[in-house]
């Protein structure tokens, strides 16, 4: 098919893009924002050029809606005061599906100044849920949003004296109670399944209302295969296999933010919805050809049947990651771990200290899983020669083999 896209393995993978729909146009700057219909709906040209302006990608500004009875000289006058008085920053869009509905006032509860809040594993974190003013009789419910499963798991419910939680989460969380009007949610000892949305609900009759949230986990997606090579998961295994390493399979938009922060890896893997992706940010021909760059797709796959690598997400941890100087076997490694009262870490262990520490060292180590890696946070020459920090591997060698130091994980 002409414009199709191949995966690395040479079956077809969707690119991202398309065509805009001419349905509405909307412009926006900082205190001005509208929308308008098709062009035919308005006794207007909409198509007049006008120099490039900054910050314009579509090299026009919109035309002025006139009254048809004004005289010609008048439209043209009025037309030129108008597209001289817009600033140099006013930007046109082109909306692919219509124009935006407006957002209803909230009567009861106040909006939040940020709707994604920002926090680590382990860490304690506040979902903000304040009411405006207090109706004679109502409930709030917070629940969290699994679109997966097309359900909401509720957290926590109360009527402002009293509240009762449920569910696992349910025995994390608290109300913050800053003061009467203050229905803000507070999770303690976050975990990475705690990510995803959140609602608080007031319940109130017939005037129900909510506010959304978003709890964004800080954190780093690593690709990972088993020892026998790429392409041996199906999707309950990779979903497996990632937490054996201390991460949890990754979700589209951590693996998207891994993808803009240099992410590239030639093979493709499950993610958290059951689809299967791979991040490419250099386009050559073993990875899909010479397209442009992105998170190219398979789209979803039978999760039974179908083999791919897996993308893991972790976030920091608590514990400690450092390295015993070699040469040590794969059961001494292990050993000399636990001689210290410390395990071989994990490869979520090593991601998390190279992203966080951060963790640089120069010398190969054994892991738990049996492969062999090093985190570099500043490249040289002589640790590996690449221009980019990561994490470097040597692979899975023979357990036998005394070459190498090891990395061990203390929790102390």
């Amino acid at each position: 098919m002409p414009g199709q896209q191949t995966g690395p393995d040479g079956r077809a993978a969707a690119g991202g893009g398309g065509e805009l729909s001419k349905d509405c146009f909307v412009f926006s700057r900082p205190g001005l924002e509208g929308c308008g219909g098709l062009a035919e709906d308005f006794p207007v040209n909409v198509q007049a050029p006008v120099p490039d302006v900054a910050g314009d990608p579509l090299g026009a500004r919109p035309s002025t809606f006139l009254a048809p009875h004004l005289r010609m000289h008048q439209l043209l006058l009025l037309a030129s005061v108008c597209l001289s008085s817009l600033p140099a920053a006013l930007t046109i869009y082109q909306k692919a599906t219509g124009c935006p509905a407006p957002t209803p006032r909230l009567q009861y509860l106040l909006e939040p100044l940020h709707e994604v809040v920002h926090t680590q594993r382990g860490a304690t974190v506040t979902l903000p849920c304040v009411l405006r003013a207090r109706p004679p009789h109502y409930k709030v419910k917070w629940s969290k949003v699994e679109p997966a499963a097309l359900l909401e798991s509720v957290i926590l419910v109360t009527n402002g004296a009293q509240h009762k939680t449920y569910g696992p989460l349910g025995g994390r969380a608290r109300l913050r109670r800053g003061h009467r009007n203050d229905a803000s949610l507070t999770i303690a000892g976050v975990a990475l399944e705690d990510e995803g949305r959140y609602r608080c609900q007031l319940v109130n009759g017939l005037e129900d209302e909510s506010l959304a949230l978003t709890l964004e986990l800080d954190g780093v997606v690593f690709p990972y295969q088993t020892s026998q090579g790429r392409y041996k998961f199906n999707y309950f295994e990779a979903q497996k296999a990632c937490e054996e390493q201390d991460s949890r399979l990754a979700t589209y938009q951590q693996l998207y933010k891994a993808w803009t922060e240099g992410l590239d890896w030639c093979n493709a893997g499950w993610i958290l919805d059951g689809t299967v992706h791979y991040p490419i940010i250099n386009p050559r021909a073993p990875c899909g050809g010479q397209v442009l760059p992105g998170v190219r797709t398979y789209g979803a796959k039978d999760k039974e049947k179908d083999r791919f690598d897996a993308f893991c997400f972790t976030s920091a941890v608590r514990g400690q990651v450092y390295f015993i100087r070699g040469p040590l076997s794969f059961q001494e490694a292990g050993q000399a771990c636990h001689n210290q009262g410390a395990t071989l870490a994990k490869v979520g262990h090593i991601y998390s200290a190279w992203k966080f520490v951060p963790l640089d060292h120069c010398d190969g180590g054994w892991l738990a899983d049996g492969s062999v890696r090093y985190p570099i946070t500043t490249p040289r020459t002589h640790c590996g020669g690449l221009l980019d920090p990561g994490v470097r591997s040597f692979g899975f060698p023979s357990k036998e083999q005394r070459t190498y130091g090891t990395y061990c994980y203390s929790e102390k």
